[in-house]
């Protein structure tokens, strides 16, 4: 029986590893923004150029860019902020597929287990941005909806760009979840869906000015 325990003895010291990594290569960070996207968007696509300036517009103010660490618009966020004086963060994880880590980091970090990465995003976060994504990006948004509007988290702007993209997911919010006393229409008002990524980094960098 000590036997077959043993495996999970040493998976709980791996999780304790990995936070304690995470925070303290992050502890200098007085605040940063977490940047979501798919991995599947090559280079020469309009959103990996979107996420370039995303990342730019930020860390150009200083501000510190989170991101998965991975390839398409994860890369390309990082790749906008690295040159910048904003640190450029990516939050690596073991994937079978998808999961490469971007050469445009100035930390980073590499995780095995998803539950401890998204603590690290979540931990320093003063605003969500989300591009365009797929389930890892839906998990991630809905991970920041949950602990904000559960006050397990200090209210921040959580900001998705691309009105074309994004606007099928509030109507089903709108028509069928709030509709059927899901959630409350206040709910409704922890995102916003804006077109550009001008208009995303400036309801972030407006509201950490308004904070500090």
């Amino acid at each position: 029986m000590l036997d077959a325990k043993m495996p999970e003895a040493w998976r709980v010291l791996r999780i304790q590893s990995e936070l304690v990594d995470g925070i303290e290569r992050l502890i200098a960070l007085s605040g940063a923004v977490t940047v979501f996207g798919s991995a599947r968007f090559p280079e020469d696509s309009p959103e990996y150029r979107q996420g370039v300036r995303l990342g730019e517009l930020l860390a150009a103010e200083g501000i510190s860019v989170i991101t998965g660490g991975g390839p398409g618009l994860m890369e390309a966020c990082n790749r906008g902020a690295y040159p910048q004086p904003g640190a450029s963060i990516g939050l690596n994880i073991e994937l079978p597929f998808e999961q490469k880590a971007n050469p445009y980091q100035d930390i980073s970090l590499h995780f095995r287990y998803f539950f401890v990465r998204k603590f690290m995003f979540v931990k320093h976060a003063v605003g969500f941005v989300g591009l365009p994504g797929g389930y890892g990006t839906l998990d991630e948004l809905f991970e920041a909806l949950t602990l904000v509007q559960t006050h397990k988290v200090r209210r921040f702007p959580i900001v998705l760009v691309g009105k074309r993209y994004w606007s099928g997911l509030h109507d089903w919010l709108v028509d069928t979840v709030l509709e059927r006393g899901c959630i409350d229409a206040s709910d409704l008002d922890l995102f916003r869906i804006v077109d550009t990524v001008d208009e995303a980094a400036e309801v972030i960098i407006e509201y950490i000015k308004e904070r500090e």
